[in-house]
């Protein structure tokens, strides 16, 4: 049992590697599969994401529950972006591995130029921001009448999206000083100068 686990862990870390540097992964961990993907079991691991700056048009925020290849319910709350940019990115994961311990995988980038992403979902459990400014906002429409900003494909055809529940949608938003706890990330385009991942022993967070 123990020898399973131990390559259970490094095929995924092995995952996270090569989703997180391809630069059409969306925001570093992204097991992205296009705007038309449909939905996809989550690992389940948390996903830790910073930016100095994240400005987004054509917004979109609702609920919906991700689920594991066991089958756990994760509530969380998504928010779509029809374009962002991203400046001062960094995103870590941790992967305990068999015999050398918790490793941590950070990706950083959009230093000097900002990260610029379409058609970005962010399926989060965790978001704070220094500062938010929201433009044409509207709070408490039914999810299935938003339209300003996108909504998942893979969200609106599963039979956990409430399209009656509510939802928040606005014309753009900027923030600073973003932390954000994902569980999945996924993006349409996703172009990230100055890329840089490096795994580091024990555990090295954005925050």
């Amino acid at each position: 049992m123990t020898h399973r686990a131990g390559r259970t862990c490094w095929r995924r870390f092995a995952l996270i590697l090569v989703c997180g540097t391809a630069a059409s992964a969306a925001l570093g961990i992204a097991m992205a599969q296009g705007v038309l993907a449909a939905s996809f079991f989550i690992s389940g691991q948390k996903i830790q994401v910073t930016a100095d700056r994240l400005a987004s048009r054509g917004v979109s925020i609702y609920g919906m529950v991700d689920v594991t290849r066991k089958g756990k319910l994760v509530p969380v709350l998504v928010t779509g972006a029809r374009r962002a940019t991203v400046s001062g990115l960094c995103q870590s994961v941790v992967v305990d591995v068999p015999v050398l311990g918790p490793q941590t995988l950070r990706l950083t980038g959009g230093e000097e130029r900002p990260v610029e992403a379409s058609q970005l979902f962010l399926d989060e459990i965790y978001e704070s921001a220094g500062q938010a400014e929201f433009r044409g906002l509207d709070v408490g429409i039914a999810q299935g009448a938003i339209t300003k900003g996108p909504i998942n494909p893979g969200d609106r055809h599963s039979r956990l999206f409430d399209p009656d529940g509510p939802g928040q949608q606005a014309d753009s938003v900027v923030l600073t000083d973003v932390r954000l706890t994902a569980v999945a990330v996924t993006a349409g385009t996703f172009n990230v100068p100055g890329l840089r991942a490096r795994i580091v022993p024990g555990r090295d967070e954005c925050f």
